[in-house]
Formats: structure tokens, sequence, C-alpha cells
């Protein structure tokens, strides 16, 4: 790698984003990311400060997944994309469209200017749930990247739809004939990213750990999630753009797949002694019929009940060469940096533990 390839890293101020940019740094890339707004000291000083050479190294750039304007000087001079940018629902939207459309057309239009820029190699953040992101399941089988989500199927969410049409259409035009320069494309598919919080925007996939530490959820509801740290996603797309093999592949990135009710026992038995009452007791099913009608964080949990999701982490390890760090590091380590960013409270009893990047 040269000293003077650059990488455009799309969304750069999410709570993935901003962890491919420190990584990329790190392994001294320069770096262009691209923001909605460059007025946002919020969203844009947590990148800036994200690693010590960000002031030599880091541009941000506007740019909006929903406008053309901004993206041909985005990706002008850079070797490698990272398309992270996409919308995720803190509910289920009452217009599908409303996350289909921004995540397929922002998708195309990132792939279309960087082909015409001769961008060498595009990484894009897919989902797990472009795997298997509808909800019928025989709790047994362990899915892989041979398979799509059903899109036929009437428990595929407009998140989950989103994700795997986005993908698919990514895809489509890699083999186009529009796609002239053959630029070449990996996608990242992680499972339910957790880890250390890096500033504001953590966006909803740390929420189900931060409900079982912070008190706000007295029982923990009967379901699975399969999860990822973000600093192995991280890891994973910064190699995915020098990995021979990786060329024209689907990668998921996945730790392993918890009960709920498991993930509170890892908080309980960190935090416990410090104050903080981590439920054990797993919620009726009824109870959360009843609470879902005004909880639209337990309404999305529904569909989920008693259901088990595995996926395969066999790429991850054997192409990228990346052992998935140990669940209860991930888990740990989120919730010391919710507390420590002031997410969750500080207990009296708290003591605080050096998380590493």
């Amino acid at each position: 790698m040269s000293a003077s390839t650059t990488v455009l890293v799309t969304g750069a101020s999410g709570f993935i984003g901003i962890h491919v940019v420190r990584v990329l740094l790190k392994e001294g890339y320069r770096v262009r990311g691209t923001v909605r707004s460059l007025k946002n000291d919020t969203k844009c000083k947590p990148i800036l400060e994200c690693h010590p050479d960000a002031k030599t190294k880091l541009q941000l750039v506007e740019a909006d997944l929903t406008k053309d304007e901004g993206w041909e000087e985005a990706v002008r001079g850079v070797k490698y994309v990272i398309h992270v940018a996409s919308p995720f629902p803190n509910f289920v939207p009452k217009d599908p469209d409303s996350l289909v459309r921004p995540a397929v057309d922002g998708t195309l239009r990132v792939l279309k200017a960087a082909a015409r820029a001769g961008v060498a190699r595009v990484a894009l953040t897919s989902s797990i749930a472009s795997i298997h992101g509808h909800l019928e399941t025989d709790n047994v089988t362990v899915y892989n990247e041979t398979e799509w989500a059903d899109l036929e199927s009437p428990t595929l969410g407009p998140y989950e739809r989103s994700k795997t049409l986005a993908e698919k259409a990514a895809w489509e035009f890699i083999k186009s004939p529009e796609n002239a320069s053959k630029m070449e494309l990996v996608t990242i598919l992680p499972a339910l990213v957790i880890g250390p919080i890096v500033g504001t925007d953590f966006g909803t996939s740390v929420m189900s750990l931060k409900r079982l530490i912070d008190g706000s959820s007295p029982m923990v509801p009967g379901v699975t999630f399969a999860f990822c740290d973000v600093r192995d996603v991280a890891e994973a797309h910064v190699k995915s753009l020098t990995v021979k093999e990786a060329a024209g592949e689907r990668i998921c990135v996945c730790t392993e797949t918890l009960w709920m009710q498991e993930v509170s026992k890892i908080l309980h038995k960190e935090f416990g002694s410090m104050g903080y009452r981590c439920p054990q007791r797993k919620a009726p099913n009824f109870g959360l019929w009843f609470i879902s009608w005004i909880d639209a964080t337990v309404a999305m949990l529904m569909p989920r009940l008693d259901k088990v999701f595995k996926y395969s982490n066999e790429k991850m390890k054997t192409i990228l060469k990346i052992q998935p760090r140990p669940i209860e590091t991930s888990i740990v380590d989120t919730a010391y940096s919710l507390i420590d960013a002031g997410v969750v409270r500080k207990t009296s009893k708290y003591q605080p533990k050096k998380v590493e990047l």
C-alpha cells in the first residue's frame, strides 16, 4: 500500500464508518470521508479526533445519497471506496420505500461515480439480512453467503428488504456494461454490530445492550441475535480492499448467536457488583405483546420470539484471516463505552476500564 493511496468512506460519521476511518488511518491510508453536512460539529468532530493522523490524512466532504451533487468530486483521485452509508430505522416505517429507494439509488449513485473515476475496488457494507432476513427458520440451519433473503416472504421487513435489494443492485451493476473499467466489488455482511462507540452516532444496533444495563428492561425478551464486533467489521472492510481472493465475494462478519438472556448474564457478571441491575428473567411472550402496542422497539422484536438464526463466518476466517473477538469482550466493551460516554449513568460503584479500539 502506497502512502499516497486514498480511500473514500461514505457515511464516515456513522457507528461503523468512524471505526473504518480509524483503521484506515492506522494502516497508513489517506482517507476522504463523506458526511451530510460539514457544519454539523456533533457529527464531524469525533471523526476528526478518531486518530492522531486525522489532522493530516483525513478530509471530510459533503455528499448525500439522495442527491447527485458531490459524488464526482468525492471519488476523484481515490483508489478504493468503502460504501458504508445506508438508512437504518429506529422503528418499522409505514412506507417501505422510505428505506428501499435511498438504499438502492444511493448505492448505484456511489458505484456509478466510482466506476467513472476508475476506482479499482469497492467494499460495500451489506448485512446478514441479505442472506436470511426473512423470519422463517428451523432454528438449526447455519445460513451462509450462497443464500439470499426471500423477497416474497411476508416476514421480510423494510430494512432487510432495503439491504437485500441494494446488494443485488450492486452485483448487477458490477456485471453490467456500464462498469466499463471492470471495477471489482466485495460485500461485507455484518451481523448485529456491537462494540465500543466512538462519538455520538452509534445508531440503534447497540440499544439492545443499553436497555439491559440501564434498568429500562425489567425482563429479557426471548429472542436471539447474531452479533459481531464493530472492530472486526472495520478490519474486514479494510482488508477486503487488498486481499486478492476477496474480489467478487460476499463475506459475512459474525461472532456467534446468543439469546438475549445470555447477553444479560454476561453483563450481570461484569457489572452486577457495580450496582447495575441487568435483568435475568425471561419476559413472557403475552406480556411483550401488550407492550408492543406502545413500544416500537418491542414491536420490532415480536416476530423474532423463540427463533434462532445462525450464520457462518468461515469466509471471514479463511479469506480475510480474521478471527472474531470473543463475544464476551464485545458485549462488555460496548457497555463500558456506553457508560463512559454518558449514555448510561455511572453508579457510585462504577469502576472504569480501558477499552482497546
